[in-house]
């Protein structure tokens, strides 16, 4: 390649850990991540809470937490309505927008939570939460992309068979190392991040298939060795924002403890989060097959409802404005009429979960919330006993639910704290798993056998590693101070996470104030649709 040597590559594996990469090492199936591990050093990199893409990969790439950020899940609240994050819900400069007032040029490719993109010096193309067309930087690059390399695409089109469905994984794994490599060619950057999402997907959507996941880590591999080769940089790190794994324990449904406990208030109709998807998915995505009462007329419809992407918090509402919530709760069988119609009814509710992958339980302030029923003066006692009644849950077996249940000041700090939980919940190992549903009894099977666990991997290797340094003590906060550190790029004094020891500091600098402007809306059905595919939106 004749344009100027990366200097600095960050490869970005979503839910990478050593439990999933090392069988694959002793296979030899990828020999350019191996190399960069048996080059330099590697460990295992504590995530945060939640250990969830959208909050976490900007924790990643700002070196904040969430109570800097202002990301805590897939969902920005307005009050009771939510919308789907995007990069104008986190308020904190990325490291790459650090780098432009340093005097460096970057590439980005894929990084979630990064769509409308911000001007930097540089080019970047959005990855999860954007639009499947989305708005890039420079205006006109992802045309240029696609003329350069054939297609491009953020998500592979839905409803396909497994042997399509891997096909697209790969293809799309395809699409995010030539289009990074034909940028790096183009813009000439000091540094470059590509982030590759279809490690993360396989496991939630193909969960135990050996094979698919092998078949992605494969062609996440040869991207790697391609970049390697053409874009030659100077040092590499590889980091994700978190690890997966089985799960073995139960589905806790914390809305119905909540209900049950005296804080959660149901309705049938009018506002709040019914609960919605597991039924959609589980029955009536199944059509007339595998159900010997076979589906009616209403029925089929909300199948195609589902599919098309009306969620579990779309679907109350969609009933009412069609006229037919009473006539669902009279003709559709008891399971379904729960399913379809119950809710949390939010302004009734002194405390409850509104999206599972928060982690963690908010309180109805009066005065915070829109219709708050918990005074300012009764806030503290009913957090309190809120952390007293959430630390005794106990499985069925015995064991319990949560290693950790804490106001969220013990997890977040920043001036975004009042978007977290009130009371944060840390599933046992990561091995329970929460829902928001209201499913009439608290535990169940875990809807997803395979799923988030607390630590990723962080590896580096080239100039000025330290091959020897203890990364012991890594945490997803350290990535992006380091790689400032690997450009001689002072870190932001706002920063959480500091240099690993493998490259020398560069010292802290005080930077401008993030400038925060509106939140632009998502609102886009086929974004809600494929999070709610993945179990992400219930």
């Amino acid at each position: 390649m004749d344009s100027q040597p990366l200097q600095t590559l960050l490869v970005g594996i979503d839910a990478g850990c050593r439990s999933v990469l090392d069988p694959l090492f002793e296979d030899g199936a990828l020999p350019n991540l191996q190399s960069i591990l048996d080059d330099g050093t590697a460990a295992p990199l504590e995530s945060q809470v939640p250990p969830w893409t959208p909050s976490a990969w900007p924790s990643l790439y700002t070196g904040v937490n969430p109570g800097k950020h202002g990301v805590f899940g897939f969902l920005d609240f307005d009050g009771y309505d939510w919308d789907v994050v995007n990069a104008t819900c986190v308020r904190e400069h990325a490291l790459w927008e650090l780098l432009d007032r340093c005097g460096h040029s970057s590439v980005v490719v894929n990084a979630p939570v990064t769509h409308p993109p911000r001007a930097f010096d540089g080019a970047l193309v959005p990855g999860y939460t954007a639009p499947e067309d989305p708005t890039c930087h420079p205006d006109g690059v992802l045309d240029e992309v696609r003329d350069a390399i054939g297609d491009y695409r953020v998500y592979a089109p839905r409803n396909v068979d497994e042997d399509e469905a891997v096909a697209w994984y790969r293809r799309l794994v395809g699409m995010r190392g030539e289009a990074f490599r034909y940028l790096v060619s183009r813009f000439e950057p000091s540094f470059g991040f590509v982030q590759f999402q279809q490690t993360d997907t396989v496991f939630h959507e193909y969960p135990d298939d050996d094979a698919k996941v092998r078949a992605v880590y494969e062609a996440v591999d040869e991207q790697v060795g391609e970049i390697l080769d053409d874009c030659d940089p100077d040092t590499v790190l590889v980091a994700s924002d978190h690890g997966i794994g089985p799960y073995s324990g139960y589905e806790f449904r914390v809305n119905d403890f909540l209900r049950e406990q005296g804080y959660v208030e149901t309705a049938r109709g009018g506002d709040g989060m019914p609960s919605w998807s597991t039924i959609a998915s589980d029955e009536l995505q199944q059509g007339d097959a595998g159900n010997d009462r076979g589906h009616g007329l209403l029925e089929r419809g909300l199948a195609v409802s589902a599919k098309v992407g009306i969620t579990s918090q779309r679907i109350g509402a969609a009933l009412e404005r069609a006229g037919l919530d009473e006539f669902v709760a009279e003709r559709v069988p008891e399971n379904l009429v729960r399913a379809a119609t119950e809710r949390v009814d939010f302004p009734s509710s002194k405390a409850y979960v509104r999206d599972r992958i928060e982690c963690g339980v908010r309180i109805n302030l009066r005065g915070r919330e829109p219709d708050g029923v918990v005074s300012p003066e009764r806030y503290r006692s009913v957090r309190s006993d809120l952390v007293d009644a959430l630390e005794g849950v106990r499985t069925p077996s015995g064991n319990r639910v949560f290693e950790t249940v804490a106001t969220r000041e013990a997890f977040f700090d920043g001036p975004h704290v009042d978007n977290a939980p009130d009371v944060v919940t840390v599933p046992a190992d990561f091995d329970q798993f929460l829902s928001a549903q209201l499913r009439g009894t608290q535990f169940g099977q875990p809807r997803e056998p395979w799923n988030h666990k607390r630590d990723g991997i962080v590896a580096a290797a080239g100039a000025g590693v330290d091959p020897d340094a203890d990364l012991s003590d890594a945490h997803l906060f350290d990535v992006a101070p380091t790689v400032l550190a690997t450009l001689d790029a002072p870190a932001s004094d706002r920063m959480d996470g500091e240099t690993l020891p493998v490259v020398e500091p560069a010292g802290e600098q005080s930077y401008p104030a993030y400038d925060a402007g509106e939140t632009v809306a998502t609102d886009d059905g086929d974004v809600e649709a494929r999070l709610a595919d993945l179990g992400y939106i219930e």
